[in-house]
């Protein structure tokens, strides 16, 4: 059995121990134990842990420590961390904020380049943001890249998947050959690892023949943390089943059944958020819908209110599934499977976060349901079959007609 750790055992500073007192965290997770050293010892790392194990404060207490004893920061940019989505780099700037007062800036594509100039002009020491608004702004000239020590690359997965690889790799191709990278994921595929190996020799290109040549002193160290079961012994999973054209009614009636206090609704169609929301609506169930396509401001204001518990009920797409540490969702409903299963972990996991439990529920056609099934056993989860009858949720067994 592990011997447990305090920050103190991990060499985390006085200062950001007491910043995290102030967060009522008083001790690391597991995940944080053992990377932090790792960091700490200037180590390239890609790191796996489930959803909600504290895999964002295991890459920032470490790093933002160097930064910190640093005497001088001469007002450069010492720290680029990369996320796939706006609301998870929005996240960890927050998170930044709660333990230290250094410069940090958000550059995320789709929103006003001018202003994110701006906000550069002030000199942050870190800077977070999207690959592409990333390499954007040093193309400019407008973010300095020469004197950045570390890289991360939050959701690692998702940006080194085929969608993001290009401009990833682009980003990494310009910052200096030292740099620390540093990578983490709640599913890490074989695809990711070789990524990430690619985008190490990248750095460490020799531009003056043009040739690869791997720094055989800094290797990308894989680690896997063991499971902590959180899929299987902290989430309930339930199905529902509903013909496809009935799914808003079905939903409908389950919120009404279950009267969750936050719940989190997904939907592979973005198409479908605008009908999904005003059917509710309608029913005077307050929502909002959130996808790619909502302006910045909204999709700001929206979270922060369901963060706060003033809105009750998301609905969105996959891009809120990953890295969202929101708290106090008690239930998510999944309209349709989404194509993977790293998804399906992605959408349960926003529930049962920070040692709190939660429940999870498919509403699915007889085609989806047979693939919930298959999943079930490729995940090794129970899975529940429930219906709605005269306003509750119960089990088939229970004697009720099937509605």
């Amino acid at each position: 059995m592990d011997e447990k750790k305090s920050f103190k055992d991990i060499k985390i500073s006085d200062e950001l121990i007491k910043k995290l007192s102030d967060q009522s965290i008083v001790e690391p997770t597991k995940v944080q134990q053992k990377i932090i050293p790792l960091i700490q010892e200037g180590q390239n790392v890609m790191f796996q842990s489930e959803t909600g194990t504290g895999k964002t404060f295991a890459y920032l207490l470490p790093l933002i420590q160097k930064l910190l004893e640093e005497e001088n920061l001469h007002h450069e940019v010492k720290l680029l961390i990369a996320s796939p989505t706006y609301e998870l780099a929005s996240q960890i700037k927050l998170q930044v904020q709660k333990i230290c007062t250094l410069g940090c800036s958000l550059c995320i594509g789709g929103a006003p380049i001018s202003r994110q100039i701006e906000m550069l002009k002030t000199h942050p020491s870190i800077v977070i943001g999207s690959s592409g608004r990333l390499l954007e702004l040093i193309h400019l000239k407008k973010l300095k890249a020469d004197k950045v020590k570390a890289l991360v690359l939050d959701e690692a997965d998702r940006l080194l998947s085929k969608e993001l690889r290009e401009e990833t790799e682009k980003l990494m191709a310009r910052l200096p050959k030292n740099v620390q990278l540093i990578g983490n994921s709640a599913t890490v595929s074989n695809a990711t690892k070789i990524a990430l190996e690619k985008a190490r020799s990248l750095i460490n290109e020799n531009e003056t023949d043009g040739r690869v040549s791997i720094n055989e002193n800094s290797p990308v160290i894989l680690v896997t943390l063991p499971q902590e079961d959180i899929l299987r012994k902290r989430i309930t999973h339930w199905a529902i089943f509903s013909e496809r054209r009935e799914k808003i009614d079905t939903l409908r009636s389950f919120i009404n059944a279950e009267k969750p206090e936050k719940l989190i609704i997904f939907t592979s169609r973005r198409d479908q958020i605008d009908n999904i929301v005003s059917k509710l609506q309608y029913k005077k169930i307050e929502c909002e819908g959130l996808s790619a396509g909502t302006d910045k401001q909204k999709r700001k204001a929206y979270i922060d209110r369901f963060k706060s518990g003033k809105l009750k009920i998301l609905v969105t797409t996959d891009l809120a599934s990953r890295g969202l540490d929101i708290p106090g969702i008690t239930h998510v409903v999944q309209l349709d499977l989404p194509e993977t299963d790293d998804f399906f972990i992605h959408r349960a996991g926003r529930t049962a976060r920070a040692g709190s439990t939660g429940i999870n529920c498919v509403i699915g056609d007889a085609k989806e349901m047979e693939a919930y099934a298959k999943l079930e056993k490729r995940l090794k989860l129970t899975v529940y079959p429930k219906q709605l009858y005269k306003g509750k949720v119960i089990s088939p067994q229970e004697n009720a007609p099937y509605c």
